[in-house]
């Protein structure tokens, strides 16, 4: 689970929302960041929303796991997932609320609103929060990714493939 929400996180950053963006844009339409920042605001609050449940999942499902690893491991693994969580939980529910709600009050012209405009400037500083979360979010979800994966990797032993909890 963990995996597939890392690879929609980074497909989306990478690609989906600057291709977006790049073919509205080349439309030459009017409302060309509108649109496209409605639809980048869809498609992020299914990757914020999954993140949340994903990482929330992950944490109780590891506590009450019992694995043979040290403690510092676990602390590690439920930190990275707690900030996991947290980020995509105020990314879609603080930050994206508060750039919906700044769209709103621009009547979905934002495309025409001036850029020394304190709405635009306000809508621009909570887009570069956004993306800090994303990021620390995704940054957070690698490192428990690749502690659960260390954590339950097969080991060779004597010739034979076994799991580290044999």
């Amino acid at each position: 689970m963990l995996g597939l929400w890392l690879g929609a996180a980074i497909f989306f950053g990478a690609a989906v929302a600057p291709a977006l963006f790049a073919v509205l844009r080349g439309a030459n339409l009017a409302n060309a960041n509108e649109l496209a920042g409605t639809i980048v605001s869809r498609l992020l609050s299914i990757i914020n929303r999954g993140g949340f449940e994903i990482s929330l999942f992950l944490i109780v499902t590891a506590y009450f796991m019992s694995r043979n690893e040290s403690r510092l491991r676990r602390f590690a693994e439920m930190i990275s997932l707690a900030i996991m969580a947290i980020m995509t939980g105020v990314g879609h529910w603080v930050i994206t609320a508060r750039m919906v709600a700044l769209r709103a009050a621009m009547q979905g012209q934002i495309d025409q609103i001036a850029l020394n405009d304190p709405r635009r400037g306000a809508f621009d500083s909570l887009h570069g929060y956004s993306v800090t979360a994303m990021g620390v979010a995704m940054v957070a979800g690698l490192v428990a990714f690749v502690i659960i994966a260390r954590g339950s990797s097969p080991t060779v032993r004597e010739g034979s493939i076994s799991s580290e909890e044999d």
